[in-house]
């Protein structure tokens, strides 16, 4: 099925010239003589693109596109300007066109604009459904934790959700960056926007440029077609910059006077595009150390730590693993369908006195393993990975208070699925009766459902 285009030009020969050159590509086409008419047209049926003129009129080309993005945010507008009017094409470009022309139009150049703005469009689909799907994965319950440390950052991570300020995570490897910033977006006035995350450590030095700014067709060896970066995908929403302190000293520049000017210029243009995107970048390492040794820009550590969040490693947060072993337990459970009833006190004891070098990232792989390798009974000491020798005690009276809140919710679970009959709580944890009982008294659990807290 061809892509259709609505033109609003009232200048009748280029309109006409206009229409037959597109059609003459194979685009269905629709022309109108000014924004009114365009619009009447776009609130009966919709368009893959929009190609206006700004003056035109009953309806000039900058409220047809204010009109355009009310009704249709996914079809990109292309707008038509004359020397004298450039910054009529500035103020398109500030809400929301794809592109400008200038006349007279040069066709070729015509050609890849309109190229280049139905695959953005197409981009902006994409990432829609995305969106749709990861909204739900990435809800604000997926973030576990009682911790105050985690409570004190769940509140920042509310508040932030309702502004697009640009935002630094910072933290080991594994504690869970990502999705923090992934809360921060679909949470907020971005959810329906894309989110775009980005390892800058995994992209070659090379390429770096070309793939946060995009480029222009013949810009380099390679470059056969015009490319939308990683920036201008991002498009209203949250682009994602992992690992932000990789990036090369010369890209950093090019970042900064992006950040300072909202503005991207891909590779081998000079034309820059206005972007509406909000920052979240996130590093492992000191960047103040980096600007110490001559390894980070200190502006552009300045500029993009406007709001910082520190993720703690998961050994300064002992009292979550509980409720984080038991997340990842049921998710794994539910994904291979097996029905594992829960965590021996003894295995959770190693996982409270283990150092988890890796955090939250490791964790969750061990539980995975465990699932995986339990056969419908409770994951004990012997289905974890480590050994005694690779635990430590320094968690003293937090870990203690850990394990007695982990060995309290445990008898609770176990009398709720028994209904309360001690004889088969007790057979079913494997103590005697009498020692039940000391446990119940020692944790404070009433001895009746209704009493139950």
């Amino acid at each position: 099925m061809p892509r259709s285009i609505l033109i609003a030009e009232d200048e009748e020969v280029l309109r006409q010239s206009l229409a037959e050159l597109l059609e003459q590509e194979g685009y269905e086409v629709v022309h109108t003589a000014n924004g009114r008419l365009a619009h009447e047209q776009a609130l009966e049926r919709p368009f893959d693109l929009v190609l206006t003129d700004v003056r035109m009129p009953e309806m000039d080309g900058i409220t047809l596109l204010e009109n355009i993005r009310r009704l249709a945010p996914q079809t990109p507008v292309l707008v038509l300007t004359a020397y004298g009017t450039v910054d009529s094409a500035v103020e398109a470009m500030r809400k929301g066109a794809a592109d400008y022309l200038l006349k007279p139009i040069q066709f070729d150049d015509l050609l890849l604009k309109v190229e280049r703005a139905l695959a953005h469009g197409d981009l902006w689909r994409v990432n829609r459904l995305m969106t749709e799907q990861l909204a739900a994965e990435s809800a604000f319950d997926n973030l576990v934790g009682e911790s105050a440390p985690m409570q004190r950052l769940f509140d920042m991570v509310r508040r932030l959700a309702a502004v697009k300020s640009t935002v630094l995570i910072l933290g080991e490897s594994g504690t869970g960056k990502e999705l923090i910033a992934r809360a921060i977006h679909y949470n907020g006035v971005t959810r329906d926007k894309p989110f775009v995350p980005v390892n800058c450590g995994a992209i070659p030095e090379t390429l770096i440029a070309s793939e946060l700014f995009g480029h222009r067709k013949g810009s380099f060896t390679g470059a056969t077609a015009d490319r939308v970066g990683y920036f201008e995908a991002a498009g209203g929403g949250t682009l994602f910059l992992d690992e932000i302190s990789t990036l090369p000293l010369q890209t950093q520049s090019m970042l900064l006077r992006v950040l300072e000017e909202r503005i991207v210029v891909p590779v081998g243009d000079t034309r820059g595009r206005a972007i509406d995107i909000r920052i979240i970048a996130a590093t492992n390492r000191d960047l103040r150390e980096m600007v110490a040794a001559g390894e980070f820009r200190e502006d552009l550590m300045y500029r993009l730590d406007v709001v910082k969040l520190e993720l703690p490693p998961l050994r300064q947060r002992r009292e979550d693993i509980p409720l984080l072993t038991h997340h990842f337990l049921r998710k794994y459970a539910g994904q291979m369908n097996k029905p594992v009833p829960g965590v021996t006190n003894g295995a959770m004891r190693a996982l409270l006195e283990y150092r988890w070098p890796g955090n939250i990232r490791e964790l969750e792989n061990v539980i995975e393993r465990a699932v995986i390798f339990a056969d419908g009974h409770e994951i004990s000491v012997a289905d974890l990975p480590f050994g005694a020798s690779e635990r430590t005690d320094e968690a003293g009276e937090e870990l203690r208070e850990s394990l007695r809140q982990f060995e309290r919710q445990h008898i609770l679970d176990s009398l709720r699925r028994h209904g309360y009959d001690k004889t088969q709580c007790a057979q079913h944890l494997g103590i005697g009766l009498s020692s039940l009982y000391r446990k119940m008294e020692e944790l404070e659990i009433a001895k009746h459902e209704e009493a139950a807290p």
